[in-house]
C-alpha cells in the first residue's frame, strides 16, 4: 500500500479558497463527469444542502460538486457560487436543452475564530473552483475550509486548540483511496495508531490536557450549543452504487470513533460523503474497512498540520 497525491485520480479536482484574516473558507470536490456519491450522517446539528439526493432511495443522479465550508448555515451560500461555476463550465445533469449542476456541502461552525460576520461566500467558492481546476497543489493544514477549524470546545474556546484540513490518500492494487477532512470537533483527537490524545480541551493555564468526555459526564441541562462538526469525503475509484456507498460511509464512520471522542452527538454535525469515480471492482467490506483507516490517517494529518502556538490561537478567539 503506497500513498499517493491527489493529483493520481481522475475525474476529480479539488480547490482552496480562504480568507486569512477572517479565519474560515472553502473547500471543493468537482467531478467533471458526474460520481454517484453516498453520505452519512451522525451528527444532530448538520448545517447541509441536498444531502437528500443521496439517498439511496432516490435516483441514481451524479453529483457534480461535494462543499465544505465554515460559516455554519450562513455557508451554505458558498454553493451559489460552485453552481455558477459549473454552469459556466457546462458541467451538470442534462435535463433537456439544460445543463443543472448537483452540488452537495456541508459546513462547520467556525464563527468563534476570527470573524462572526465574514463568512464564505458565492465568490469565495467560485476562487475555489478556479483553484481547482487550475489543479492547484492542496495540502492539510490552515486551508479551505479548515481555515477556522478548532477542537476542545467544552470549555470553551480559551481552552479550545487549533485543527484543520487533513488529507490522506493511498493505492492498494488497483484500488486508490482518498479522504478529506475538517475536524472541528468538540471532542478531543487521538492518534488511531498508538491511542495518544493530540489535540483536545486543555485547563485554564493551557498547559495540559483535560478530559472532554469527563467533561460531558457532568452536564445536566446546559449542554453546548450546536456549534461543532467534523466533515469528511471519501473517494475512490472503485465502483460502487449509492446504496452500497451509503454503506462505506457509515463504515468510514468507525474513523471519527477511533480518534475523536465524544463525536456523533446532538450538538455535532458530523458527517461523511463517500463517492466513486471509477470502474475498478473491489469488495465493499475491504473498501469500507480500508476507507476508514485512511479517514483516521487524515483526521491525524488535520491536528498535525494546523498547529499555532498559544498566543496566536487565542488572538482569533472572538469569543
Amino acid at each position: 500500500m503506497n500513498e499517493i497525491n491527489l493529483h493520481a485520480f481522475d475525474n476529480v479536482c479539488f480547490g482552496n479558497a480562504q480568507d486569512d484574516t477572517a479565519k474560515t473558507g472553502v473547500t471543493v470536490a468537482i467531478f467533471p463527469k458526474g460520481a454517484l456519491v453516498g453520505v452519512d450522517i451522525s451528527g444532530g446539528g448538520p448545517a447541509a444542502r441536498e444531502t437528500p439526493v443521496l439517498l439511496p432511495t432516490t435516483a441514481p443522479t451524479p453529483v457534480n460538486a461535494i462543499v465544505m465550508s465554515g460559516g455554519s448555515a450562513y455557508g451554505l451560500a458558498a454553493s451559489d457560487g460552485v453552481t455558477r461555476w459549473l454552469e459556466e463550465h457546462h458541467i451538470g445533469f442534462d435535463t433537456g436543452g439544460i445543463l443543472v449542476p448537483i452540488v452537495v456541502q456541508s459546513c462547520i461552525y467556525d464563527l468563534t475564530y476570527g470573524s462572526a460576520t465574514r463568512r464564505p461566500d458565492s465568490a469565495m467558492a467560485y476562487a475555489a473552483c478556479d483553484s481547482a481546476f487550475k489543479r492547484g497543489e492542496i495540502i492539510s493544514g490552515n486551508f479551505g475550509a479548515g481555515t477556522g477549524a478548532t477542537v476542545g470546545k467544552f470549555g470553551g474556546m480559551s481552552r479550545a486548540q487549533k485543527s484543520g484540513l487533513g488529507i490522506y490518500a493511498v493505492q492498494f492494487g488497483d484500488v486508490k483511496i482518498a479522504a478529506i477532512v475538517v475536524v472541528n470537533a468538540v471532542g478531543d483527537i487521538f492518534d488511531e495508531r498508538t491511542g495518544q490524545k493530540i489535540a483536545g480541551l486543555l485547563t485554564d493555564d493551557r498547559k495540559n490536557f483535560l478530559d472532554s468526555c469527563a467533561e460531558l459526564y457532568k452536564l445536566t441541562t446546559q449542554p453546548p450549543s450546536r456549534t461543532n462538526t467534523t466533515i469528511g469525503i471519501i473517494i475512490t475509484n472503485a465502483n460502487f452504487d449509492k446504496a452500497q456507498l451509503t454503506k462505506i460511509a457509515s463504515m468510514t464512520r468507525n474513523a471519527y470513533a477511533r480518534s475523536i471522542k465524544p463525536v456523533g452527538l446532538t450538538f455535532d454535525g458530523d458527517t461523511i460523503y463517500a463517492a466513486s469515480i471509477g470502474d475498478v471492482r473491489a469488495d465493499l467490506n475491504m473498501i469500507g474497512t480500508l476507507s476508514a483507516d485512511v479517514m483516521s490517517a487524515a483526521i491525524r494529518r488535520a491536528v498535525e498540520s494546523s498547529r499555532i502556538d498559544d498566543e496566536e490561537f487565542l488572538r482569533h478567539v472572538s469569543r
